[in-house]
């Protein structure tokens, strides 16, 4: 799904960019509600970028990556971390590109993020390349979301994946008498 999110555009650099997991909703300026087998997601477009919503029998998960007022964590380039019973890995990086190339990567991940049934993209005015766009799936038993953060005045598109797993205990190994 493609929108154009009223809003001014707040995000102004990569650099402004904070993450946080937990935490309760944030005002949205668009949602996708999915459903992945036994997982509730909702994607969620901030007016400082975006916010996903797990929820699942295990209980719930929230991850935000925004201009977070106050916030002193910065965009981490990884993170991985028991969430009550499950296994929350992220991981960002930041591509700098030219404009002829931005605005072909950004089209390119518009048009992908767009026509995805489980796809939400909003476009900031005042630029068609500035834009966030959140992609979920469920793969393996664990749900995926991969996020982009353009930022083209600088040239600058952030990238983030995201997987939520159940944790698997660690096999216990047969010792010889057991067999």
């Amino acid at each position: 799904m493609l929108t154009t999110l009223n809003t001014v555009y707040t995000d102004t650099r990569a650099a402004d960019l904070a993450w946080a997991l937990g935490g309760d909703p944030l005002p949205a300026l668009a949602t996708l509600d999915i459903e992945l087998s036994r997982a509730k997601l909702q994607l969620r477009l901030l007016g400082a970028s975006h916010q996903v919503i797990l929820e699942e029998e295990q209980g719930s998960c929230s991850e935000t990556v925004a201009c977070i007022p106050g916030s002193s964590t910065p965009l981490p380039l990884g993170v991985a971390k028991r969430v009550g019973d499950w296994e929350y890995e992220f991981a960002a990086r930041v591509e700098v590109l030219s404009p002829g190339s931005f605005a072909g990567r950004a089209q390119e991940l518009l048009a992908l993020v767009s026509d995805h049934p489980n796809g939400l993209a909003g476009v900031f005015p005042g630029s068609p390349h500035a834009f966030t766009a959140l992609l979920a799936q469920r793969h393996e038993g664990q749900v995926h979301w991969r996020t982009w953060h353009a930022y083209p005045q600088d040239g600058q598109l952030v990238a983030t994946r995201t997987r939520v797993g159940v944790r698997v205990p660690a096999a216990e190994s047969l010792s010889p008498s057991a067999v």
